[in-house]
C-alpha cells in the first residue's frame, strides 16, 4: 500500500539524513508520575538498538510513543520519516511491531492469519515464503494453539513484517524461551537487520544486549542514564576500577547445556 505522506508530518532536514528515528526532548507524565523525562536519542538506519532499565523505568511509554500507541505531553519524535506526535496514525504503515504476547484468530492457520494482515495492508504477499522466512513453513497450516513458544514468537515476528516495515519493534522476544529457541531468535533478528531493518529491542536479558546490539540506551525514573556499545559501557564501568568478585569462566551453564544436548530446535 503506498501511503502519501503530507510535507508537515515528514522530517527533511540534513541532520537527520541516515536516521531511522529521532527523539529530542520527550516528555510523558500521568498525573505526578512523570514517565518520560526530557529524553533524546537517534537510531542509525539498519542498527540494533536497545532499550534497557528496570520495570517502570519509562521503557514501555517511549517505545508506545515511537509506535503511535501513546501521545507524549511534549517533544518530538520521528519514525522512519514521519513525526509521530502529528501523524500517529501513517507510522503504522511503515512499522512492524512484535509484541511479548500476542493473540491471533484461534480458527485461522498461519498462512490464513499471515493473508489476512496482509489484507489489511491492501498489499499482496506470500504467505509460504514470509513463513518460510521464520522457519514456519511445515506450519503453514497449522494453527496457532498448536506451536511452541518459540514458534508463537517467530509467528509474532512473521506478522509484524507483513508490511515490510523499515524499523521493527521486539518486546522481550525471548521471554520463557528454552536456550535453543533464544539462540534461534537471536540468529532471526540479525538476519532482519541484514535485510535492511532497523530493530528496537527491549529486553531485561543482558546477554541478550550484549550479543545483539549495537547499542544501548538505559533508563532509570524516565531519563536515559547511559547509552552507547555495550562494549563501550562495559569498558567504562572496568575503568572506575570495578571487578567481579567471581571472574566470568570462558563458558556458562547455558553453554554446557547447548553443548550437551544441541544447537538444533526441538519443536516437535
Amino acid at each position: 500500500m503506498s501511503v502519501k505522506i503530507p510535507a508537515t508530518e515528514t522530517l527533511d532536514l540534513p541532520q537527520a539524513h541516515g536516521y531511522a528515528i529521532v527523539v529530542e526532548g520527550l516528555r510523558k507524565s500521568y498525573g505526578s508520575v512523570v514517565a518520560v523525562d526530557d529524553i533524546s536519542f537517534r537510531v542509525q538506519e539498519r542498527e540494533i538498538f536497545g532499550l534497557l532499565g528496570p520495570n517502570g523505568a519509562g521503557k514501555t511509554t517511549t517505545v508506545e510513543i515511537l509506535e503511535g500507541l501513546r501521545q507524549a505531553d511534549a517533544g518530538r519524535a520521528v519514525v522512519a520519516g514521519i513525526d509521530v506526535l502529528k501523524a500517529p496514525q501513517k507510522v503504522k504503515s511503515r512499522i512492524g511491531v512484535q509484541l511479548q504476547a500476542s493473540a491471533f484468530f484461534d480458527y485461522l492457520t498461519l498462512a490464513e492469519l499471515i493473508e489476512m494482515f496482509a489484507a489489511l495492508y491492501e498489499r499482496p504477499i506470500d504467505a509460504g515464503a514470509l513463513l518460510r522466512r521464520v522457519g514456519l513453513e511445515e506450519k503453514a497450516t497449522s494453527r496457532v494453539k498448536t506451536l511452541s513458544g518459540g514458534q508463537k514468537q517467530r509467528f509474532s515476528i512473521a506478522t509484524a513484517l507483513v508490511n515490510e516495515p523499515r524499523v521493527l519493534f521486539l518486546d522481550e522476544p525471548t521471554t520463557g524461551l528454552d536456550p535453543q529457541a533464544r539462540r534461534n531468535l537471536w540468529e532471526l533478528a540479525q538476519a532482519i537487520r541484514e535485510d535492511g531493518r532497523t530493530i528496537v529491542l527491549t529486553t531485561h536479558y543482558m546477554d541478550e544486549a550484549e550479543t545483539l546490539c549495537d547499542r544501548v540506551a538505559v533508563m532509570d525514573r524516565g531519563k536515559i542514564i547511559a547509552m552507547d556499545a555495550p562494549a563501550t559501557l562495559v569498558g567504562n564501568l572496568l575503568a572506575k576500577g570495578f571487578r567481579r568478585r567471581q571472574v566470568e569462566r570462558e563458558a556458562n551453564l547455558e553453554d554446557v547445556f547447548l553443548d550437551l544436548t544441541g544447537h538444533e530446535l526441538r519443536e516437535g
